[in-house]
């Protein structure tokens, strides 16, 4: 395959930002971070290459935008986050961006002026690892994060504030707090996000490109712990114990119960407790364990299911707790509503696809994106996926670059059908 111009340019831009985010044996790309900032400054860079508008919100999102005929129509916004986890690949996110970015080149090579305004937006701090905050920069744009929350959360590894990490790089926490929001959902017809799958289903149905027909909600819980009493491993008999790892594995047990019997009935079921330990300065081999903490992440496309599972799993808590003399506190869970993607963009994709004789499937997305904050908010939302092998939020992430070219050729062709209208 041949590459275009902007694709050429994709590439040089991707492996830019492999060589300046590289932290073996992956990529790292902190929020407001000095790889995020890098990748930002990149996508402004070809913006002005070939002259673009490039613009900022008080949170540090970035807006590239070519205009349209009628500026104050309501304009299509395509994007996604620059971030990474740690040690992580290089397209989870930035593939969006850079894709957004290579149809805007092409229609402006080919001097195609849009309707209205199309604009990529490159997203601050998606990846919860870094602040405990899902999609902070998505929607501090929408203004809807509560004005405590700024310096509430604190970035994993520096121990700072979201607020004096916006204000470090010259944004504005304070107009931000007071409730600005950069962006209404009045003023804009559509969200479009393209992302590579984070899992194997388009890999092992050996096609490129997926149409996802929805985003799983979530529950996060991120301050579990098992309170019972240290005490001597041989002098304590059990029936005296507070033993707060096994208190921690009965529980674990029932989370898994429950979400297989949810799973066997036909209900839409993912979970994972991805941290579990004991207090390193206080356990030992001969010590009964007094204290255990935990993480979960529990997805479903229904948030019904959601909001019923954590009533039960609390309840259970609290009978285990009864039970063996000890406390599990889930305490506070964050709750990420599920979002079913727009029908006539879904099939203005699939129309792309088919003219482009290239063989799709509809997909869900058990992945969390910037997507559901958009169609949260009332906007028609869209996204379509890259395939990619060895899954994400790890090095053996591998998008190869022709399926890239075919998804901006999907992308740039939608836009062009639906909104272009003759030349300059």
């Amino acid at each position: 395959m041949t590459s275009t111009p902007e694709i050429a340019k994709a590439r040089t831009v991707f492996d830019m930002m492999r060589e300046q985010s590289s932290d073996p044996p992956g990529v790292t790309r902190t929020s407001y971070g000095d790889g995020e900032n890098f990748a930002h400054r990149t996508i402004a860079e070809w913006a002005q290459e070939i002259s673009l508008e490039v613009t900022h919100d008080c949170a540090g999102n970035q807006y590239v935008t070519l205009p349209g005929r009628d500026r104050a129509a309501p304009k299509v916004v395509m994007g996604s986050h620059m971030d990474s986890v740690r040690h992580g690949g290089n397209f989870d996110g930035a593939a969006g961006v850079v894709c957004g970015m290579a149809a805007l080149h092409r229609l402006h090579r080919m001097n195609r002026q849009p309707e209205r305004d199309l604009t990529v937006m490159a997203i601050r701090a998606e990846e919860i690892v870094w602040f405990p905050c899902h999609y902070a920069g998505s929607r501090m744009a929408f203004g809807l994060l509560e004005k405590e929350e700024y310096d509430a959360i604190r970035r994993s590894d520096s121990g700072r504030t979201l607020a004096e990490h916006i204000d470090e790089l010259g944004f504005d926490s304070a107009a931000l707090k007071s409730g600005k929001s950069y962006l209404d959902r009045n003023d804009i017809n559509c969200y479009i996000e393209v992302h590579i799958e984070q899992g194997p289903v388009l890999q092992n149905a050996n096609l490129e490109l997926g149409v996802v027909t929805g985003i799983r909600g979530n529950l996060r819980y991120r301050y579990c712990h098992v309170d019972g009493a240290y005490s001597h491993a041989g002098g304590i008999p059990r029936a005296f114990r507070q033993d707060a790892v096994f208190g921690f594995v009965e529980f674990a047990q029932f989370v898994e119960r429950y979400c297989l019997d949810l799973e066997e009935s036909g209900v839409d079921i993912v979970y994972t407790i991805g941290e579990a330990y004991t207090d390193a300065e206080s356990h030992a081999i001969t010590k009964v364990p007094g204290r255990f903490d935990f993480k979960m992440d529990i997805r479903s496309i229904d948030n019904d299911v959601l909001l019923r599972l954590d009533q039960d799993l609390r309840a259970e808590a609290k009978r285990i707790s009864s039970e063996r003399n000890i406390s599990i506190d889930l305490a506070e869970v964050s709750n990420a509503k599920p979002a079913v993607m727009d029908e006539s963009l879904r099939a203005a994709f699939h129309k792309q696809l088919k003219e482009q004789s290239i063989e799709t499937m509809d997909i869900g997305s058990g992945g969390g994106h910037d997507c559901a904050v958009f169609a949260g908010q009332g906007v028609n939302s869209a996204m379509l996926f890259i395939r990619n092998d060895g899954g994400s939020h790890n090095p053996e992430e591998a998008m190869e670059m022709e399926d890239f070219e075919k998804a901006a050729d999907v992308l740039c062709g939608l836009l062009d059908e639906r909104f272009c209208t003759g030349d300059k």
